[in-house]
């Protein structure tokens, strides 16, 4: 039977745990506010908003769907703001006034392409709490000390996602839903993780597709009446589709294999698979090559990464590589990988591309695009085994004895 591992993080959004891989899916200060940190305000996307008004993401291991919910959570602010500011540049509260819309008449397009392996996972993204006030995992049903540690109990956040974000990704992945995932969806062991106004919702959506018997009739109309005109949410996404465009498309599969017959040209690449360590086969030289020739030239490339391998494997591939600096955290938290040189705003130090031509730097290899996690393991140990490079705790302790910089 499916098992999920979640807990609430340290800014009131869930986050789980892979007990097959022995690693976490997201940060304990805070899945949400990942998201935003190493993806959404690293991509620059404000300006590209402006000039553009269709845009293409690909994200490479959805999960739970964070990275994609806080670009469109980003998107519908821009979306709001900019239409009431280009609307002869009157200074209103809403997007709505007097139950008109207010537009430039401009129709934005976006296509999200989400991968992953995880059916269910990705299939449960809509309904995932992401802003609970005070949290308690006391009762986690997995024995995990080293998150447990980390998590503080309080809740500290700076970003709120919108219930329209959740009902626009629930409209497209409705009926991908399966009775294996209402199991764990209706338990009552995970209700705590779960919007039960977004259930609910699902309810009346999948109520809607089969024939009803009267009393189901009756239950379904008060759900219209709620829904329809009642519910703000459910309003504000009913006209946001009169400026939106939004196509979604969700594949459960190998990365590899579904980017390999993608033609589309991405101008934002999401890469948050697990670690090297545990995912090499998505870190690979031969998969960073894949993804060169999806993006567009003046596209990015993001990842939580800060490895050596990793960054070595993007230069390799053709990229031009620099770092994601996270304000809050006073330090570097990923990596940018773009065609356009232009674009890197934090590039890589001295000490950065030293430790890239170390054992460190030796990245991983994946010719044919099909090898296992084990055998890609396996030959990197190999290739790290037989290199005359230096080691990089050498490369350390010599950069630390002849540089002005605290490493």
């Amino acid at each position: 039977m499916y098992e999920l591992y979640p807990y609430f993080t340290n800014d009131g959004s869930v986050g789980l745990y892979s007990p097959e891989a022995d690693d976490i899916y997201h940060s304990t200060y805070g899945a949400l506010t990942e998201a935003y940190e190493k993806f959404i305000f690293p991509a620059n996307l404000n300006e590209f908003l402006k000039k553009n008004s269709e845009i293409k993401i690909l994200d490479i291991c959805y999960g739970i769907g964070y990275n994609s919910k806080s670009f469109l959570n980003y998107f519908l602010d821009f979306l709001y703001t900019e239409t009431i500011h280009t609307n002869n540049n009157e200074n209103k509260k809403s997007l709505f006034y007097n139950g008109q819309l207010y537009t430039n008449n401009k129709k934005y397009k976006v296509f999200i392409h989400a991968i992953d392996k995880d059916k269910i996972l990705a299939n449960l993204s809509p309904f995932f709490i992401t802003q609970k006030n005070n949290i308690n995992n006391n009762k986690l049903n997995f024995n995990e000390d080293k998150i447990k540690k980390m998590l503080s109990g309080k809740t500290a956040s700076n970003f709120k996602l919108k219930k329209e974000v959740s009902i626009l990704l629930l409209e497209k992945l409705k009926n991908n839903i399966d009775c294996e995932t209402e199991s764990i969806l209706f338990s009552k062991k995970y209700s705590q993780f779960f919007d039960r106004t977004l259930i609910d919702l699902y309810r009346f959506l999948k109520l809607k597709r089969y024939k009803s018997t009267p009393l189901e009739v009756i239950n379904c109309f008060l759900h219209n009446i709620y829904y329809k005109y009642i519910s703000y949410s459910y309003k504000m996404v009913v006209r946001t589709n009169k400026l939106l465009s939004f196509n979604f498309k969700l594949d459960i599969d190998d990365a590899r294999n579904t980017i390999i017959k993608d033609n589309n040209i991405y101008n934002y690449i999401f890469l948050d698979a697990f670690t090297p360590a545990k995912c090499p086969c998505l870190w690979t030289v031969d998969f960073f090559k894949l993804l060169y020739e999806r993006l567009d030239n003046s596209g990015m490339l993001l990842t939580y990464s800060n490895s050596s391998a990793v960054r070595s494997a993007f230069i390799n591939a053709g990229f031009y590589v620099g770092k994601i600096f996270s304000k809050t955290a006073n330090k570097f938290t990923g990596t940018v990988a773009v065609k356009n040189k232009d674009l890197i705003v934090n590039e890589l130090s001295e000490f950065d591309l030293g430790l890239m031509k170390t054992k460190a730097g030796i990245f991983y290899r994946d010719e044919n695009l099909n090898a296992s996690n084990e055998a890609i393991i396996k030959q990197h140990e190999i290739d790290v085994k037989n290199s005359n490079l230096i080691s990089s705790s050498k490369y350390i302790k010599s950069f630390r004895k002849g540089s002005k910089y605290d490493i």
